[in-house]
């Protein structure tokens, strides 16, 4: 069932820090609300807040809340706005809004909202987007939303496992905690798996098919220095921005205790808006590695696709 929701109300203001006042309508475009305050080129340009936080915080204040007091551009009713996660998005034919960011810091007694109302819910349940679509928006009108689903890929590389000669368990965990990943974040996604033998010709198809097809490729085996370790040598050479200080962390990190792990050669990186990550083969290694890299991957993903939410 497509998921839709209703603008309540439409606010602008003049100056950061103040409640919005309702308008007829706001006219969308590049930079944001034209006229308010917080547009411009950056990742908040627009803020979004649903009735069904207001409704929350009223009680609270034991007084009816007014839209726009809580600094929102845009009231809504559908949704929890803040169950969203960055690049879900919201559309109509004419306009498109990509989510940002949940939430941010509240300055508290600094904050004129925070002053005239005793609260801020925006700091909580309020989210902020982007403008990727521009145009007029206003009372009644309807948005549907659009999760976005990042897709993974997991390659098995093993000879024999690939034969059937053993079950393969690596595969399985790289699944089990980027899962978690997911989940941990409100990030919906799909996850593929395949197990292919240490073969560098069907590799590099699969890798370079992935770029337009994957969000993440994570490949398990094939990174030490024996005859048939060739991940690395058909991943590094693909990669368009290498990000060595996330293996190299790693390597040291385990290697002070396990000297065996400073053998890896495993590689991270990105092709075009696809990130790789080239995990050893054994399950205790996919779990030291996923530990380190899933505490940076939100990051991640939020630079590749140009939100500076530091």
């Amino acid at each position: 069932m497509t998921k839709t929701i209703k603008v309540l109300s439409t606010n602008i203001s003049i100056e950061k820090g103040t409640v919005k006042k309702p308008v007829d309508v706001i006219e969308l475009c590049g930079i944001g609300v034209e006229g308010d305050a917080h547009s411009g080129t950056w990742h908040r340009q627009v803020s979004m807040l649903g009735i069904e936080s207001f409704n929350k915080f009223s009680k609270q204040a034991g007084r009816e809340i007014k839209y726009g007091e809580f600094a929102e551009n845009i009231t809504t009713e559908g949704i929890e706005l803040f169950k969203t996660a960055p690049l879900d998005r919201f559309a109509n034919k004419d306009i498109e809004l990509e989510v940002t960011q949940i939430g941010k810091e509240c300055h508290g007694d600094s904050c004129a909202i925070f002053r005239e109302v005793g609260n801020c819910v925006m700091p909580k349940e309020g989210i902020f987007v982007r403008v990727l679509r521009g145009g007029s928006l206003k009372e009644g009108d309807v948005l549907e939303f659009k999760p976005n689903i990042f897709k993974t890929l997991i390659i098995t590389l093993s000879d024999r496992a690939s034969k059937g000669e053993y079950e393969d368990r690596s595969g399985p965990k790289v699944k089990e905690l980027v899962t978690a990943f997911f989940e941990m974040n409100r990030f919906h996604h799909e996850i593929d798996t395949m197990i292919i033998p240490d073969d560098e010709q069907q590799l590099e198809k699969i890798v370079k098919e992935a770029k337009d097809s994957y969000d993440f490729v994570f490949t398990t085996g094939g990174t030490g220095i024996g005859p048939r370790d060739i991940t690395v040598d058909v991943v590094q050479p693909l990669l368009d921005k290498e990000i060595p200080g996330i293996m190299d962390m790693i390597r040291m990190k385990y290697g002070m205790k396990k000297p065996n792990a400073l053998i890896s050669r495993s590689v991270a990186g990105v092709m075009g808006q696809t990130m790789i990550f080239t995990l050893p083969g054994s399950v205790r290694a996919v779990n030291e590695y996923m530990t380190e890299i899933t505490q940076v991957l939100r990051h991640l993903v939020l630079m590749l696709h140009s939100i500076d939410a530091h």
